[in-house]
């Protein structure tokens, strides 16, 4: 028995081992898990694997979802009452930022507009956030214009996944001649399967036989890799990958 706990406290500490090495953690750690695997295997939890597991992506959208659970208004009050204490452009920003993404899309254009009269109206995150408050109320044109405002003064975001796509949206939503290069951009730059779908929806609605092929190319695409997608990456796109689903079937 005493060997065989003894094993159990080796492997464990090769298991920490190969977490050390691939996050690379000092290597003072693979010492003391080697030397000490036991108690060196219970400090290496508690001092790194644990708070590791609460920074990761996966950890901070579960947090942030069981909040949103909980207090759902939590984050639109907090951020009120930031604003009431110190109504600066940042603080607005927040504001703004936490109403839309509790639906209130009516009052965050309000605070977006009003930040974006004064003297930080070219800040990126400012255009950013006013263009996604446009767009969620309905004025793809004022979207396309605040978003050509960004790509001017900040032409890297041109190249970036959130405001590339929301520009392809907002020129699909007017029937612009550029909407096509504009998935297209928003293709290249992706972090999701957003674009391939929403962009796969655009061309479903063309005249062109091709067009349709290149849209059920892309469904297929989102639906082959779904299985081998991580647990967040399966929920962070499940509504994409639900409509790829769909308009495969049809």
């Amino acid at each position: 028995m005493r060997i065989f706990g003894i094993s159990i406290h080796i492997v464990i500490a090769l298991i920490f081992a190969v977490h050390a090495v691939r996050t690379q953690q000092n290597m003072y750690w693979l010492v003391i898990l080697f030397l000490f695997p036991g108690l060196g295997s219970l400090v290496y939890l508690f001092v790194v694997y644990l708070p590791s597991l609460r920074q990761s992506r996966g950890a901070r959208a579960a947090t942030r979802a069981f909040s949103q659970f909980v207090d759902p208004d939590r984050a639109v009050r907090e951020a009120r009452v930031a604003f009431d204490r110190a109504p600066t452009v940042a603080h607005r920003m927040r504001l703004g930022a936490a109403l839309l993404d509790a639906g209130n899309a009516a009052e965050a254009l309000e605070h977006y507009r009003a930040a974006a009269t004064g003297p930080f109206s070219s800040d990126p995150g400012l255009l950013q956030g006013l263009a996604r408050a446009q767009f969620a109320n309905g004025d793809a044109a004022g979207t396309q214009e605040t978003l050509e405002r960004l790509f001017a003064v900040h032409p890297v975001a041109r190249q970036q996944s959130e405001p590339a796509l929301l520009y392809a949206r907002a020129l699909a939503a007017i029937g612009a001649p550029g909407t096509r290069a504009a998935f297209e951009v928003a293709l290249a730059s992706a972090s999701d399967a957003a674009p391939r779908c929403l962009y796969a929806d655009w061309l479903a609605t063309q005249g062109d036989d091709a067009d349709r092929r290149r849209a059920r190319e892309l469904y297929a695409e989102i639906v082959h890799d779904a299985r081998h997608w991580t647990r967040y990456a399966r929920d962070h796109n499940s509504e994409w990958l639900q409509r790829a689903q769909s308009a495969l079937s049809r």
